[in-house]
């Protein structure tokens, strides 16, 4: 990105929760201005912003470079062209409260779910998703490491692959995992999953099978995270975690979704052996399920 572009208004909203947890606090506390009520800064000169935010002039600068812009003036344009494109609850999501009734608790969970699957989708470079597809495609096997809600989407990813015929495993235990990466070698592909970029668990792992020469998939809501540094190729999910959220809803359906295209993208490049490896694997599942039936009357 260079400092004359930054995040489109699509998805900069996305772009400021993704880099969040990598900003210094001062900037974090601008950042977190921006997410509020991005419309009132859109609307601040930098003297009036700095007097909101109580940081100097100078950090609000550096923070707007940070998100990818050459400046403040930069900043504020994006967030006025946001601001007029999207609806303020689209930009300003409310939060779960503890004594919110559940058509409260569906409404907001519905569009946290939507808005997630709507940045990442805004996010997703069709030209690294097209690497990664290539990659696996080629590869002799694909090894999957997640632990908790990312541990899910690595399951989810593997049982994927390997019912339209690829070598792939998931490993959700740190152990085993590191057994995984301690053979993984050229012409292997290895997925590293997690929301904040930062789990010891999955970094071990993607760091030896790196050493090893396989080539590394980050699937992160941060793209300046360890694991993001990990990785030949980085794909970044947006679903931003709360106190009633953590981890298991809006961000996984994020990484679900980057999953699910990098499934399709595969099984269009290999359609036949694909359609082949699902007919007989669903035939398969299709005769137990009759056979339990007629052993149940």
């Amino acid at each position: 990105m260079n400092d004359h572009d930054g995040p489109t208004p699509v998805n900069l909203v996305a772009t400021v929760r993704a880099v969040l947890p990598s900003l210094t606090p001062a900037a974090q506390a601008i950042a977190r201005l921006i997410l509020d009520d991005p419309a009132m800064v859109a609307r601040s000169t930098i003297t009036d912003f700095s007097a909101v935010s109580g940081t100097s002039e100078a950090t609000i600068v550096r923070t707007a470079r940070a998100l990818g812009f050459a400046g403040y003036s930069q900043l504020r344009f994006a967030l006025a062209a946001a601001v007029a494109r999207e609806e303020p609850e689209r930009l300003v999501p409310g939060d779960l409260g503890p004594d919110d009734p559940l058509t409260d608790v569906i409404a907001k969970v519905t569009r946290a779910e939507s808005e997630a699957l709507a940045d990442t989708a805004a996010q997703l470079n069709p030209d690294r998703l097209g690497a990664v597809v290539e990659a696996m495609t080629a590869a002799r096997r694909v090894d999957v490491y997640g632990v908790g809600a990312s541990g899910l989407v690595a399951v989810d990813m593997a049982q994927k692959l390997m019912r339209i015929g690829r070598s792939s495993h998931a490993f959700t235990d740190a152990h085993m995992a590191l057994t995984s990466a301690a053979l993984a070698a050229q012409g292997d592909v290895t997925v590293g999953v997690s929301c904040t970029g930062e789990t010891p668990d999955v970094l071990a792992p993607m760091h030896l099978a790196r050493e090893g020469g396989a080539t590394t998939v980050a699937i992160t809501n941060n793209p300046r995270s360890s694991l993001a540094e990990l990785a030949d190729h980085v794909l970044v999910s947006a679903g931003r975690e709360t106190a009633f959220r953590p981890g298991a809803l809006a961000s996984r359906i994020s990484q679900l979704l980057i999953v699910d295209c990098i499934f399709v993208g595969i099984a269009q490049r290999t359609f036949e052996t694909s359609d082949a490896a699902l007919r007989a694997t669903r035939g398969a599942l299709d005769a137990f399920m009759a056979d339990t039936r007629r052993r149940n009357k």
